[in-house]
């Protein structure tokens, strides 16, 4: 499993748009790309080891299930003529971008339905996830960012649902982040489904060999990991520029 390694890209991901979504202070940027990094692990829920599977015990199983099951269904209905023999679980369905998409827009709006509560109940499901694959020091800055947001709020009625936008969002491109990840490791990510590839519906997209990613070995672990870290840092509002600075000072 690759769960740090999503976490992290994720992490990134988020960091890099929250510019665009006008969210470029630190406090915004950090709870966004939190969110990211979270569901991030989310299409892993279709595999029954994923430690996404048993972060919430029963519940958590519940969902891996029904999951696989479905994706099993969906499988099987629409497979290709050179699609090979598969149970359709595991990188299927759930890797998909049709089911970023669908999962971001229904949190948008299951999360503005559920009012507050709705809200805090995705993020603090994302929080768990990222924190599992992370560490607890990003439910520390996740927090800390969380309050200092309200804190430094300008309009005082802005409420908890009206943040409902930007999450479908941020779950929608960590998953899609997540999909991108797999679809360079050796076993590909069929994330374009369900548009026909040379005969396969489930056409799983992937680079040439030599650039393909082993997962658990010295690439992911010791290049991919330690260079995402890196981008991270540097990609957290205000970063770039003091190094710039700093580079700029310390220059003969």
């Amino acid at each position: 499993m690759m769960g740090r390694t999503h976490a992290l890209s994720g992490w990134c991901a988020g960091l890099a748009l929250a510019s665009a979504l006008d969210l470029g202070t630190i406090h915004q940027a950090a709870l966004f790309a939190t969110t990211t990094a979270g569901y991030a692990l989310l299409p892993d829920l279709d595999h029954q080891r994923a430690r996404a599977t048993h972060l919430l015990g029963p519940l958590t199983r519940a969902v891996s299930w029904s999951l696989r099951r479905t994706s099993a269904v969906v499988y099987q209905a629409t497979k290709g003529p050179r699609d090979e023999r598969h149970s359709g679980t595991h990188r299927h369905l759930s890797h998909t971008v049709i089911f970023a998409i669908l999962v971001g827009l229904g949190t948008a709006f299951g999360s503005a339905a559920g009012g507050a509560y709705g809200v805090l109940a995705v993020v603090l499901f994302g929080l768990l996830l990222a924190v599992d694959a992370l560490g607890i020091w990003l439910a520390v800055v996740a927090v800390a960012a969380a309050a200092w947001w309200w804190i430094t709020l300008q309009d005082q009625y802005v409420r908890l649902d009206d943040l409902s936008g930007w999450l479908g969002l941020a779950v929608m491109v960590g998953c899609i982040t997540h999909c991108v990840g797999d679809a360079l490791t050796e076993a590909g990510c069929p994330f374009l489904w369900p548009l026909r590839i040379r005969g396969e519906t489930w056409y799983e997209l992937r680079p040439p060999a030599f650039l393909r990613i082993r997962t658990g070995r010295f690439a992911e672990q010791f290049l991919v990991v330690p260079a995402l870290t890196l981008l991270g840092v540097i990609l957290v509002p205000g970063v770039w520029p003091a190094l710039t600075v700093i580079a700029g000072a310390i220059r003969p």
